[in-house]
């Protein structure tokens, strides 16, 4: 039982470094005064999900769901 959660950990450890390294990719959410003219209706405001940016977002959204399953999973006591 002790190798599972040696490797529970791992993964967990490995998920928090990337967790941390695509929050940190990501772009700032104030438009600035281009949201003032209505900037934000181009292209890549359209297609944001398709994007560099909308991949970012989705993968956090992942990651950050396995890290509290895997957090509650270890906090659990009896694994």
């Amino acid at each position: 039982m002790a190798v599972v959660k040696t490797i529970v950990t791992v993964v967990y450890i490995l998920i928090c470094l990337a967790l941390t390294v695509i929050i940190l990719m990501q772009e700032g959410k104030s438009a600035g005064l281009g949201a003032i003219s209505g900037a934000a209706d181009t292209y890549w405001g359209k297609n944001k999900g398709r994007s560099m940016e909308g991949i970012l977002v989705k993968s956090t959204k992942a990651l950050v769901f396995l890290f509290v399953v895997i957090s509650a999973i270890l906090n659990i006591g009896s694994f």
